[in-house]
This record gives structure tokens, sequence and C-alpha cells, in this order.
């Protein structure tokens, strides 16, 4: 029989329980129909993209299908006409895979810090420098924005010939607008 990757989405209000009890449900459709469910993972309750049916969250839930394509159709039938059902979709594969699905792999690179991975914090570079430069600079030449490291940045005029922090010299004054010169063109006296 074929093989099959199945996602649902359910509603946002209902229990993790009962989004497995419906997973239960569909499978027990499945198994009337001749096939058999291998693994079903739920992946949890996650945000969407855009509101559906009036929720901004759902439950998502994976079943990994060998079953014929009659009682797929039967499965997607009850989906369509149950209401805690909002969104799912069936794809046709060539096997199972057979470790945890990407989502559910997905928390164990969340488990690792930040700083082991090069991110915002730690001593490998990231926004907050270190060997790698970053934003706060480094030994990689541009100096980030700060200006530290070897040179460059946005606060290090200094070095490029230009005035220093203190030197800078105040910008004079504007001319006042005459009092019927359109707001978007600059009146005469400059």
């Amino acid at each position: 029989m074929p093989l099959y990757e199945h996602v649902f989405l359910a509603r946002q209000d209902i229990s993790q329980t009962q989004v497995e009890g419906l997973a239960k449900e569909y499978a027990q459709a499945l198994e009337e129909g001749g096939g058999k469910v291998a693994k079903t993972e739920y992946w949890g309750l996650k945000t969407l993209a855009f509101k559906i049916k009036k929720n901004r969250k759902a439950h998502y839930s994976l079943m990994n299908i060998d079953a014929s394509p009659t009682a797929i159709a039967e499965m997607e039938r009850r989906m369509g006409l149950s209401p805690d059902v909002i969104r799912f979709i069936t794809v046709r594969v060539e096997e199972h895979e057979t470790e945890p699905s990407v989502q559910m792999r997905k928390s164990d690179r969340d488990d690792r810090r930040d700083g082991d991975r090069g991110g915002f914090r730690g001593d490998r570079g990231g926004f907050r420098g270190g060997d790698r430069g970053g934003f706060r600079g480094g030994d990689r030449g541009g100096g980030g924005f700060r200006g530290g490291g070897g040179g460059g940045g946005f606060r290090s005029r200094d070095r490029e010939g230009g005035a220093g922090e203190g030197d800078k010299t105040p910008r004079p004054p504007r001319p006042p607008r005459s009092p019927d010169a359109p707001a978007d063109t600059p009146s005469e006296e400059s």
C-alpha cells in the first residue's frame, strides 16, 4: 500500500488530550479501511502565520500512514466534517522517516545555549562581539557599530582624518521660511 504523511491542525481551545483523541479516532477510521498508522507525533500548540477560522494558534499533529487511497479519502472526509479540525494535508511519500520529525528535533536545538551557536550572546561572536566581530567589534577589521577593535565603525571618525568626537562644530541655524513659500520647497534665502 502507498505511504503517506498527514498533518492536521486542531482548534486552539481544545486540550492536548482531545487532539490525541482525534488522532486515535482518525487512525481507527484508517484501520476500518484496511490501513494502519505507523507513527503519530503531537507537535504542540503553535502560532499560525495568519488567522484561520478565527484561530491565532493551532495544535499540530503528524501521522505516518500506510493505507489505500480510499481509506485516506474517508479519513479526510471525516476531518472535513469535524468542527475541531481547521486544516489538514496529506502527502504521499516514498518511505517514512524512522527518526523523529524535524519539528520534534527542533526542540533539541532550542535546548542548547545560544553561546554554543554564536547567537546573540556568548564569546563566539554574534551581536556582542568576541573573536568573530559582530556589532560591537572584534578583530575582523570592520570594528562593528561601536568602532572598537581594528578600526572603522560609526564612532571612530578621527581615524579617517575627520574630526574627533569632541572636535565637532555645530551646524549653523537655518534661516526662517517665508510665510507664503510652499512647505516642500526651500525658502528664497537659502
